[in-house]
């Protein structure tokens, strides 16, 4: 009994950072952004602890219904999911939004690390095998449609695939069809999609229209200098000249008020975080943790490598949050639960290298 409630504390003091400058930042913006993500905090804490100390073994047990369950949410989303500015990726539930996009994200990753865990083999059938098992999830949430996640889920996927071992050139044959089917997609995209690319490729053509977002966030971050302007003493976002504030482009909104040192103590914690799963995944001998350790890693790094990107007019704007800051519950549900996950396995880790050495 002595083992329960232990957690890895390294996986969290980062968090923590980030969590206290996101809640700093949105209680600058409104009170009303404050008390939301407190309350989600609150429940994602809960959640952590809930899965630091489940045993993980039951849930790889039920890999495929939760898969199965997984996919019928997706496409109950399109049925009866609520719209927002275009797209239909939420669904209510006594009042509150849920994006099942965000939830599924740590339960589908011990599906998928569990699937090549199990299996363990690098035929090119396997592979593409893979690819029909990952498709109908990057399908669903692109048809919502969210184009960020669905590219957000393929990376991660593909970046699990090459850290377990399948060769380079497989990834070259998987993706030359897209390549040259891509000047027919483009037709199939939205018009906002496509917009958002121009604009990332031109962005001086619209500057009150296409190219506003991004425009507002650049002046945002680079009118913070050093020091910041102070929280809510920021023009861009204290007067809402930058739009989506406190989700999508928190990273400017902080960054303008914190100035560069705020932004590099973000950039910081998020690096510590995503360093510690590394050393998860590289102390362990068990092919799922290491796996796990992987899409948890992708998740994290590449999300926030995105949204950070697309602040600072490196990369198009796509819609992706940063993790632990941005204002969502849904989101921070789902990264506490990965969190709570990788306690999990390292605390076992630990354990099993006391009984080794006994």
């Amino acid at each position: 009994m002595h083992h329960r409630f232990k957690i890895d504390l390294w996986l969290l003091i980062p968090v923590l950072v980030l969590v206290i400058i996101s809640l700093t930042t949105l209680l600058s913006l409104n009170p009303v952004f404050f008390k939301g993500q407190l309350v989600s905090l609150i429940i994602a804490l809960i959640a952590f602890l809930f899965f630091s100390q489940i045993n993980i073994d039951a849930l790889k047990l039920f890999r495929l219904p939760i898969y199965i369950i997984s996919l019928i949410l997706l496409f109950i989303i399109l049925i009866v999911g609520i719209e927002s500015h275009g797209a239909v990726r939420w669904i209510e539930f006594f009042g509150v939004s849920l994006q099942f996009s965000e939830l599924l994200k740590p339960f589908l990753s011990i599906i998928f690390a569990s699937y090549l865990a199990q299996s363990q083999s690098v035929s090119i059938k396997f592979f593409f095998m893979t690819l029909l098992f990952l498709a109908p999830v990057l399908l669903l949430i692109n048809f919502q449609p969210d184009l960020g996640s669905a590219l957000i889920y393929a990376l991660v996927g593909l970046f699990t695939l090459f850290v377990y071992g399948f060769p380079l050139l497989w990834f070259v044959l998987a993706t030359l069809p897209l390549v040259i089917i891509s000047p027919f997609m483009w037709g199939s995209l939205h018009d906002y999609q496509r917009q958002r690319i121009l604009t990332f490729l031109h962005p001086a053509t619209d500057p009150l229209g296409t190219s506003y977002n991004s425009i507002q966030a650049i002046i945002a971050v680079g009118s913070g200098t050093f020091f910041g302007k102070g929280l809510s003493e920021g023009t861009q976002s204290g007067l809402r000249f930058l739009p989506e504030r406190h989700t999508d482009f928190i990273f400017a909104t902080l960054a303008e008020g914190l100035g560069f040192l705020g932004a590099t103590i973000v950039i910081i914690a998020l690096l510590i975080l995503c360093y510690r799963i590394y050393q998860i995944f590289s102390v362990t001998d068990d092919m799922f943790i290491k796996l796990f350790a992987t899409c948890s890693f992708g998740f994290f790094i590449i999300q926030g490598f995105m949204n950070i990107g697309m602040n600072v007019g490196y990369l198009p704007i796509v819609g992706v949050t940063l993790p632990f800051v941005s204002f969502g519950g849904s989101s921070l549900l789902a990264n506490f639960i990965f969190l709570g996950i990788l306690s999990s396995l390292s605390v076992s880790q630990k354990n099993k290298h006391v009984l080794e050495i006994r």
